[in-house]
């Protein structure tokens, strides 16, 4: 199914904020939610899936506070689970799949902890998962990749988002684009005050001041699966080895050849894995 932006873009009054999603589809709910990067959105993250999905479900892929067309947020205004429930609240939905990037997956995490009858399957895709203990990082603070994103957020240049962009790909001829580059880089400069936020937040703990109980994590019930890249240099795969020892009902799909964008760089292959789980 094509998709135009413009056609699916919506917007909602929440109790706290006013966000930017775009919808598209019928049937089973489904929620994505994106990355940290700058200039990321709903529809970035996603406008390679949005369509593919919406042929069986009915998608919601939400801009969080602090990102795209929603309202900013300082670090302390921040609770990115408050803020998708409060988002489920006003559109109407009851019970979702959720489908989380990075920062989206540690959410999607989260939310099924604390709210678990709201929540019907878990997909991730990279997420952190903050001071679980890991055997492959350095443990001398972010990765490589994190150190990077910091970096464009203090200077969105298109030259920063070149190197954001290629370390978050494995094949970064194809995906580094200076198209893709500087729409990054425009995107993110377009909301000076998003960045401006980010920044002052880091040594608060942005963009993830809340984190995930891990110690209940065994709690989650639903069907959940764990997709990784192999090559990923932004949270090493080891992550979701972890959360699919620890959350029951799980499986990990880990992805050759993929960074840490798999919805992105495999695009064909991600929506057929979820539509399979998702239909199961």
């Amino acid at each position: 199914m094509q998709i135009e932006k413009d056609n699916i873009s919506r917007e909602v009054k929440t109790k706290d904020w006013t966000l930017r999603y775009y919808e598209a589809g019928q049937g089973l709910p489904v929620i994505m939610l994106h990355g940290s990067g700058p200039g990321a959105t709903g529809w970035s993250n996603f406008k390679g899936n949005i369509g593919a999905l919406a042929e069986h479900f009915h998608v919601y892929a939400v801009d969080m506070p602090g990102w795209g067309e929603s309202d900013a947020a300082t670090v302390e205004q921040l609770d990115h689970v408050e803020a998708v429930l409060q988002f489920m609240d006003a559109v109407g939905i009851e019970k979702a799949a959720f489908i989380g990037n990075s920062m989206g997956g540690q959410t999607s995490l989260r939310f099924a902890t604390e709210h678990p009858d709201r929540i019907s399957h878990l997909i991730t895709m990279g997420p952190p998962v903050g001071k679980f203990p890991t055997l492959f990082g350095a443990g001398d603070g972010p990765s490589e990749g994190l150190k990077v994103l910091i970096k464009a957020y203090q200077d969105p240049s298109p030259d920063n988002m070149q190197k954001l962009v290629e370390i978050m790909c494995f094949d970064k001829a194809k995906f580094a684009t200076p198209e893709l580059c500087k729409a990054r880089s425009d995107a993110a400069m377009a909301r000076p005050e998003h960045l401006q936020n980010y920044v002052a937040g880091l040594p608060k703990g942005a963009p993830l001041p809340k984190w995930v109980d891990v110690n209940k994590l065994h709690e989650i019930k639903v069907p959940s699966m764990f997709i990784h890249g192999r090559d990923d240099r932004v949270v090493s795969y080891e992550t979701s080895l972890l959360l699919t020892a620890h959350v029951p009902n799980s499986r990990l799909v880990l992805i050759n050849q993929c960074g840490h964008w798999a919805m992105i760089e495999h695009e064909d292959e991600f929506n057929n894995l979820v539509t399979q789980f998702l239909k199961q």
